[in-house]
């Protein structure tokens, strides 16, 4: 055992240590170990079940198709680089674990896969820095239902108000935790929210976007509150994305904007982009992977609905924001995620199409300075503008034949993901919204 973690955790007062993963159905697991028996755990971690990959989230059992069962078993593995005390559970520690069979990373483990797509990109000189842009809402649970905390909209100043002491308590916690936060406003729906942290590198990142979604869902509960980042709670309300904001580097060098400093470009930029928009109706079986994220993926709801890309254009599927001084644009954003997500396999998925891009020499439709919503369906063929996936079922069909993708997560993770995906599709895709909140408003 490493002598010094062990003083530091004697000096925290920490009585557990919680080792955490986060599955297929993107939901968060954990298994807490006691300091007084961690002597056992601290490198080899703790045993979980081989099938736990296989859990979608509407059941505790193994998806059919999955190739996994009740025999075997693996390691969760700590990466004590990630630990921290956490602030809103006394006595209590947190880190992220790896999934580890026979001594060697696990095929099936999201965190591992991120972590081969980031060397893969690395193998071509890019280092991917990245961050989660969250929404989430504040609700109360009454007799009648639940009610958003307010009825505030977009940057209410009256919302901040109502909202400051529980949100002053998340963020307080966010940064002890390492995490910078930028800006905090109330978002358009009515008791929504939205903090937004700096960002990190990509494997930082997810580990970031665990982190996040803890830490605001049990600051929510000790204020008797509850915070969902479900996409879509309220159907004439504003939807919840998590927007995967992204850039590349090399050397220290952000190589996003072309280097004549014209406010376009690079040309790595424009094929990565390119990548991303290739793949994005399979991506979306990852990136939006639950029946109620097509609530949200609508047209003029600011989602992302469209296979485009645009300067400050909040309609496409990829933004580039426009910076107020050179060096312009330093990066852009995804806007089709949502933390129903798995972030790990989200980022690592979306860093496996961008490098096709890069590889292949994809080239970049002209970018869309119109909502493209408005535009005619023949405007919208001229320009390359297609409507994205309308539903889980259609995103699942385009991932089970997008081999770039398939072989980028490899058989095992591919097969056993995408049967969660289609176990959660065919258990929802009748459902209404009222059903879907029942079952997933307090699981994301």
């Amino acid at each position: 055992m490493d002598k010094k973690l062990i003083e530091n955790l004697d000096n925290l007062g920490i009585r557990f240590v919680r080792i955490l993963w986060c599955d297929n159905g993107n939901i968060i697991r954990g298994k807490a170990v006691h300091r007084g028996c961690l002597s056992e755990y601290f490198k080899h971690g703790v045993g979980i079940s081989a099938a736990q990959p296989a859990i979608p989230v509407i059941y505790d059992a193994p998806a059919p198709g999955s190739g996994l069962g009740p025999v075997g078993e693996i390691r969760l593995i700590p990466d004590w680089n990630t630990f921290t005390p956490l602030p809103y559970a006394k006595g209590h520690g947190r880190v992220m674990g790896d999934m580890v069979l026979n001594g060697i990373p696990w095929s099936f483990c999201p965190r591992h896969f991120l972590k081969r797509m980031i060397a893969d990109a690395k193998s071509e000189g890019l280092d991917i820095i990245a961050a989660f842009e969250n929404e989430f809402y504040l609700l109360r649970k009454t007799p009648e239902g639940i009610i958003p905390v307010d009825q505030t909209g977009f940057a209410s100043s009256m919302g901040i108000d109502i909202n400051h002491r529980v949100i002053d308590e998340m963020v307080e916690a966010l940064i002890q935790q390492g995490m910078p936060v930028e800006q905090y406003y109330s978002e358009s729906g009515p008791g929504q929210q939205e903090i937004s942290i700096l960002y990190t590198d990509a494997l930082g990142a997810a580990d970031q976007q665990i982190t996040f979604r803890e830490t605001i869902r049990a600051i929510a509960f000790q204020h008797n509150l509850i915070a969902s980042f479900m996409p879509k709670i309220f159907a004439d309300k504003a939807g919840s994305g998590c927007h995967l904001h992204l850039s590349l580097w090399h050397d220290g060098e952000n190589l996003i904007p072309n280097l004549d400093g014209d406010g376009t470009l690079s040309e790595v930029a424009r094929r990565f982009i390119a990548g991303i928009l290739h793949h994005l109706p399979a991506l979306m079986a990852i990136t939006v992977p639950t029946t109620n994220s097509y609530r949200r993926i609508r047209p003029h709801c600011w989602s992302g609905a469209f296979r485009c890309w645009g300067i400050d254009n909040r309609e496409a599927a990829v933004r580039v924001p426009s910076h107020p001084q050179s060096p312009s644009p330093t990066n852009f954003e995804l806007k089709t995620v949502d933390a129903t997500a798995n972030p790990y396999l989200a980022l690592g998925a979306v860093i496996a199409a961008g490098m096709d891009g890069v590889r292949h020499c994809f080239e970049l439709e002209s970018p869309v300075t119109v909502d493209p919503g408005t535009l005619t369906e023949n405007e919208r063929l001229a320009q390359g503008i297609e409507r994205l996936p309308k539903t889980l079922g259609e995103s699942i069909e385009h991932l089970s034949r997008d081999s770039l993708l398939l072989d980028a997560m490899g058989s095992d993770l591919a097969q056993v993901y995408l049967a969660v995906r289609k176990a959660e599709w065919e258990a929802m895709k009748d459902f209404d919204l009222e059903a879907e909140v029942k079952l997933l408003l307090e699981q994301y």
